[in-house]
């Protein structure tokens, strides 16, 4: 009968490490698939984000060898991009954007763990990229305008009259130019998600005056 007993506790406790055993399996193989569904949005996302880097290249050169050759002679006089400042800091800015995303798509292609300071240097130089060429296009796009409507006011007639080719070369390098600012706007929203979503914001340095008067009581006043 003890031997009964015995048997039955014995074939009760293989049953519940059996159990055990598949139920750590089966966690197991949830946590394995979990990091291999994260690790393959990972690569998904950095495919995507080097594509969305190595982009504007074509289009920042695109735009600023358009601008270089954008030069108009005729019987009226000769018109420059180099005459305009705006149009001097459209090709510096498409230079810089080209180089940046040159740069930025070598490192972001290789896979490398991801870091908070490498984090933060991207969120930062992509925010600083951003407003570089949308500021550039914005100026030029003020500049085309007047040039092609004048200035009343200020007796600055239009020159699009007598210089077409030149404003429509100056259109198509700006129109890019804005082409571009959608990928930088793009690239800007995606290295504040890799940032925001893995690391938390840094804490606000407290003051020494706050420090020196934590834990000094200040004795009520009676009067």
């Amino acid at each position: 009968m003890k031997f009964s007993q015995f048997q039955v506790q014995f074939t009760k406790a293989l049953t519940t490490m059996e159990k055990g055993n598949v139920v750590e399996a089966t966690t197991r193989s949830s946590m394995r698939h979990g990091d291999e569904e994260i690790e393959g949005n990972t690569n998904i996302l950095r495919i995507v984000e080097t594509f969305l880097r190595l982009f504007p290249i074509g289009l920042c050169v695109t735009a600023l060898v358009i601008m270089l050759k954008n030069s108009q002679e005729n019987e009226y006089g000769t018109l420059d991009y180099t005459d305009l400042s705006a149009f001097r800091y459209l090709v510096h800015a498409n230079g810089i954007c080209a180089g940046y995303s040159l740069f930025s798509a070598v490192i972001i292609a290789l896979p490398r763990p991801s870091t908070m300071p490498r984090a933060w240097t991207f969120f930062v130089l992509d925010q600083l990229l951003t407003y570089i060429i949308l500021a550039a296009g914005a100026l030029s796009m003020e500049v085309l305008y007047l040039t092609e409507k004048g200035d009343p006011p200020a007796a600055w007639s239009s020159a699009c009259g007598y210089f077409g080719p030149f404003c429509h070369k100056a259109t198509a390098s700006i129109a890019i130019t804005f082409v571009a600012v959608i990928c930088y706007v793009v690239l800007s929203l995606i290295s504040s998600y890799k940032l925001f979503s893995k690391y938390d914001a840094p804490a606000p340095p407290m003051s020494n005056s706050n420090n020196n008067n934590k834990g000094i009581d200040i004795a009520p006043f009676h009067g």
